[in-house]
């Protein structure tokens, strides 16, 4: 096994590598994990059952030193057995009663994904002025890593906190610039979370939201099928034909073999059948 340590203090056994850079320190984390004592043969603790593990914060919520120096070894999609002696563990009081004092615990993680949020800690500490002074290309990363959480709770199907973080992106690309290049910057890391936003509302069922934020988007760029499908989506949801018609067909012309606006519109002709469809043939 691999000495992490050089006392011998944290082992590590790869089971399968993982792809891309190490874990950073800074880091939010998501894994599966499961605790032993013994000969892998007791087991203490486990999150096998969550479907979807939260994202963990390295130097705030994993509290054992050297499950952290672990973590820190591995890769995304890595998994590996971990040997804790009790200083990089629970120490010589150990967990009562689960875990007798000056243990030795085994660990089995699998890193499934992480954000790096470093940009982002040293940003929210700042003050209003000071942010205000930052180059744009910091805060441009501060929102991106923003949107990027919000794309992970999307995916794991938490939708509240991915609307709160999207939106939370959005705050920090508040204040306009007067350069035109910058504005076109800006506006088009707005114009990648007004679509996040419409589609989240639509998941949450907020139609009227999905369709506000789908116009912001048209406002930045009126071409973008996307942003007409999903205002589209939106009016259909509402009942709102006509405009869900206009919309959907706006969007076919742009992409004429898009699977999904092609099928929207055929959701739209069985709701509304004197429209007829515009991909049906006679």
């Amino acid at each position: 096994m691999q000495d992490l340590t050089g006392d011998g203090g944290v082992l590590k056994e790869q089971l399968r590598p993982g792809i891309g850079q190490p874990v950073p320190p800074s880091a939010s984390v998501a894994v599966q994990y499961s605790g032993y004592l013994g000969n892998w043969n007791k087991l203490f603790c486990s999150n096998g059952s969550s479907k979807y593990p939260r994202l963990m914060k390295l130097g705030k919520d994993i509290t054992l030193w050297g499950l952290e120096i672990g973590l820190l070894s591995m890769t995304k999609g890595e998994a590996a057995l971990f040997v804790l002696a009790p200083e990089y563990a629970y120490g010589q009081r150990g967990c009562p009663p689960s875990i007798p004092p000056n243990t030795t615990v085994l660990f089995k993680v699998e890193v499934l994904d992480f954000i790096d949020s470093e940009e982002c800690d040293a940003f929210f500490e700042l003050t209003y002025e000071q942010r205000d002074r930052l180059p744009l290309e910091k805060v441009l990363k501060v929102a991106a890593t923003e949107r990027e959480f919000g794309n992970y709770f999307f995916y794991k199907q938490c939708f509240k906190i991915a609307k709160d973080r999207y939106k939370r992106a959005l705050s920090i690309l508040g204040h306009s610039s007067s350069s035109k290049a910058e504005q076109s910057q800006i506006n088009a890391s707005k114009l990648l979370l007004f679509l996040n936003l419409s589609l989240t509302y639509l998941k949450l069922e907020r139609a009227d939201r999905a369709l506000k934020y789908g116009e912001l988007a048209l406002e930045m760029d009126q071409g973008s099928a996307k942003a007409l499908f999903r205002c589209g989506q939106a009016c259909l949801y509402l009942r709102e034909y006509s405009k869900s018609r206009d919309f959907l067909a706006r969007a076919q012309c742009i992409q004429p073999f898009n699977r999904d606006i092609n099928n929207e519109l055929k959701k739209l002709a069985r709701w509304e059948p004197s429209f007829p469809y515009l991909g049906k043939r006679k």
